[in-house]
């Protein structure tokens, strides 16, 4: 009797233990954060090349550049998160201008096997014509904008051509206009940031692969290589202090996150990443 008396206790503390081991697992499993989202960039031909430009007619306040010709180009970029979508810039419309794609977003990442109705967001470095062209392909997504290039977009005057974004002035589409970095999809992979100077609310994007590492897309924030090293500021830029601002922001993530740098504009910069259909993971 004594033996069972002693014993029950003993039986009792182990199923208390074996209670308490059991509701730590659980506990574990319920506050578990989700396993992290594959993410992948791929460089999409958003306008037809002219020839190599002289840059040293427009790309420097300074009269720098003198005689320099860089073949420039119309990129857009797919950035997908797990089974969600954001398209970064959307280039020129696809038509009969000798600038315009031969085949549109849509076509394009049909061969991605990405369908119009996964774009959770379009983000759009700025508000200039070549960036912004194909942006109402999507009217479902919600627009991740600059809110200075909002404010422009929304003008009437200072946007005469409203088509691509005429979703989102109607009200009938989503838009954001952001006022500092957003981070899309929460969890630090993808990070929209403010970058202003070009024109008011320009943006440039961080892409965080686990393969290829850090990649930094500048958007508009430098047009070429010799631009990006010389801190230039092209005569038609919005803000000089603001461009010169962040650059030196640019740089100094790209720097300490040891980045690849992809200059949007330069044909010199393509190389860095796969060639289309291919991704960079």
């Amino acid at each position: 009797m004594l033996m069972r008396l002693a014993f029950r206790p003993l039986v009792r503390a182990a199923s208390f233990a074996t209670t308490c081991a059991l509701s730590l697992t659980v506990g574990r499993a319920v506050h578990a954060q989700p396993a992290a989202a594959s993410v992948s960039l791929t460089r999409l031909e958003c306008g037809t090349n002219a020839p190599p430009t002289d840059v040293g007619q427009r790309f420097s306040d300074t009269y720098a550049y003198n005689g320099l010709k860089v073949q420039l180009v119309y990129s857009c970029y797919v950035i997908r998160h797990g089974d969600d979508v954001l398209v970064w810039d959307t280039g020129f419309p696809k038509g009969p201008t000798p600038t315009a794609p031969k085949q549109s977003l849509v076509e394009l990442m049909g061969q991605l096997s990405i369908t119009p109705a996964q774009v959770k967001f379009v983000g759009l470095s700025h508000s200039h014509g070549d960036h912004i062209g194909q942006a109402n392909l999507f009217p479902q997504a919600t627009l991740l904008v600059g809110k200075g290039d909002w404010d422009v977009l929304a003008d009437a005057k200072a946007t005469p051509n409203q088509a691509p974004i005429a979703p989102w002035l109607t009200g009938e589409s989503k838009v954001e206009p952001l006022t500092g970095d957003r981070d899309v999809f929460g969890d630090g992979s993808v990070i929209i940031l403010n970058m202003p100077g070009h024109t008011p609310g320009h943006r440039s994007l961080l892409v965080r692969l686990k393969e290829t590492g850090n990649v930094l897309l500048t958007g508009d924030l430098a047009h070429f290589h010799e631009n990006y090293d010389s801190n230039g500021v092209p005569s038609f830029n919005t803000d000089r202090a603001a461009t010169l601002a962040s650059l030196d922001r640019f740089k100094q993530i790209a720097k300490n996150l040891k980045a690849t740098v992809i200059i949007q504009h330069d044909q010199r910069s393509i190389a860095k990443l796969p060639a289309f259909p291919q991704a960079a993971k």
